[in-house]
């Protein structure tokens, strides 16, 4: 569907190239990120070229900005590891994508890959984990070792899952499938970061949420939020438009530093 929309938008553009709404030189090529996931079978650097190349056909495109390692087998198969290094590194000598990524890795891992695709070339743009103020005492590391592999570091579920929006609380969890019960476990000891959440959200006339995301964006990271409807996106894009001063990044980090149950990290997710 996003081949198409963008197939058909461009073709819309040419139409209507003399309205100033659709003037080509205010148009951006879609930059487009694709995750190629280490199923069992992916077990030869052919595999995943061929992966990429299956992504790229339903995307309608030739090449796509990054192409990203979905997770690391290190930790359930680590023979396979090596093959999907040498995969991904063939994906861009293959003119396929603009520069890879990889998901779900931790410093440690990080750190190997990137010594791995510095010694063929091929330019490591992004790490991507879950990250945000309920995962913050494990994961602040990586943001200094993405500095120092010189990636940026993407932050998905920066709201986690929703328990950083206010919207819920003991007495209004989700109503049913496993967020309930995850959130009955996390609130209690998120108390006080939600209560500096809420506060620093008032002084700034924003929403938990915005405040939530802008925390992400000040540490350095680059967030993903996700968004059900138009309201929401445009709410996400209003996180960027103003910056938290520096105490209030500071009270936040102590207040995620103090919070007693972290959300869980990604089953995949290395050290």
């Amino acid at each position: 569907l996003l081949g198409q929309f963008e197939k058909q938008f461009l073709e819309e553009n040419e139409k209507n190239n003399n309205n100033n709404i659709f003037n080509n030189n205010n148009i951006l090529e879609q930059q487009v990120a694709t995750k190629l996931a280490p199923y069992p079978w992916r077990l030869t650097r052919g595999s995943v070229v061929r992966a990429a190349r299956g992504s790229l056909e339903r995307l309608e495109q030739d090449r796509v900005s990054i192409a990203q390692l979905h997770w690391s087998a290190s930790k359930y198969f680590p023979p396979q590891e090596r093959a999907l290094w040498e995969g991904i590194g063939d994906v861009y000598d293959e003119g396929l994508c603009r520069a890879v990524g990889v998901s779900n890795y931790g410093p440690d891992q990080l750190q190997k890959v990137s010594t791995y695709f510095k010694e063929r070339n091929v330019p490591l743009a992004v790490a991507q984990i879950q990250y945000s103020l309920m995962t913050y005492q494990t994961c602040r590391d990586m943001t200094d070792t993405c500095d120092d592999v010189g990636c940026r570091l993407l932050s998905y579920s920066p709201l986690c899952l929703g328990l950083l929006t206010g919207k819920y609380n003991a007495d209004n969890l989700p109503k049913s499938g496993p967020r309930s019960q995850l959130f009955r476990e996390l609130l209690p000891g998120a108390k006080d970061l939600l209560s500096t959440l809420e506060v620093i959200s008032k002084d700034y006339d924003k929403s938990m949420a915005q405040v939530a995301i802008n925390w992400a964006l000040c540490k350095g990271t680059v967030p993903i939020p996700g968004a059900r409807n138009v309201k929401m996106a445009e709410d996400n894009v209003d996180a960027a438009t103003f910056r938290l001063k520096p105490d209030a990044v500071t009270e936040l980090d102590t207040a995620a530093a103090a919070v007693s149950k972290p959300m869980i990290q990604n089953i995949f997710q290395t050290e």
